[in-house]
């Protein structure tokens, strides 16, 4: 696949992943074609049906969810592996704002309504991958530390999209880092630029 190529289906993935997590499967192909500046058929000589085009967005949702648990998998449990994942989940969301909206829905909103249901498991086990990065198991977990990390997801959701169609993704990324930080109660006094 051309560079090219590969960059046009990136984007398309991220602008219908965006479209599914607000949406759900009401989500139309010429919506997504809308949102890329495509025709309908022009979207279709990169994913020929909607069908293929959903598992295409989740599968590229589980890959990235997974790129941020290898960064952390070696790390204990902790503060540092806290901040090491919140940067991860930055970098991701930031290149990436449509597909982590999708694979964090279920650690912060729930699954997107009238998704197929082959990819309601999909997606869901993305949700935790996102919860297992920070070492939560959403059944055994303590309210507190459940709801700390939702709200840093949340909030890293929504700042990096916000930053994103700022066009603030350079200047945002430290104070995301910290805000998110702070969000799981390990307080830093000012942000870093850190990578």
């Amino acid at each position: 696949m051309t560079a090219f190529r590969q960059q046009a289906e990136d984007q398309i993935l991220d602008s219908a992943a965006g479209l599914l997590a607000r949406r759900g499967a009401k989500t139309s192909l010429q919506e997504i074609a809308d949102a890329v500046g495509l025709s309908k058929a022009g979207l279709q000589h990169h994913f020929p049906t909607k069908d293929s085009l959903q598992a295409a967005v989740v599968a590229k949702a589980a890959e990235l969810g997974q790129q941020v648990l290898t960064v952390v998998a070696d790390l204990p449990l902790g503060p540092e592996r806290d901040r090491r994942a919140i940067e991860a989940w930055v970098d991701v969301a930031l290149a990436h704002p449509g597909l982590v909206s999708l694979l964090l829905a279920p650690a912060t909103t729930g699954v997107p309504g009238d998704v197929a249901p082959g990819d309601v498991e999909a997606i869901q086990a993305s949700g935790t991958a996102a919860l297992a990065a920070f070492g939560v198991d959403a059944q055994a977990a303590t309210a507190e530390r459940t709801v700390r990390v939702a709200a840093a997801l949340a909030a890293l959701a929504v700042l990096a999209l916000t930053a994103h169609q700022q066009d603030l993704t350079v200047a945002w990324r430290p104070l995301i880092v910290v805000a998110c930080v702070d969000a799981l109660g390990h307080h830093r006094s000012s942000p870093t630029s850190e990578t």
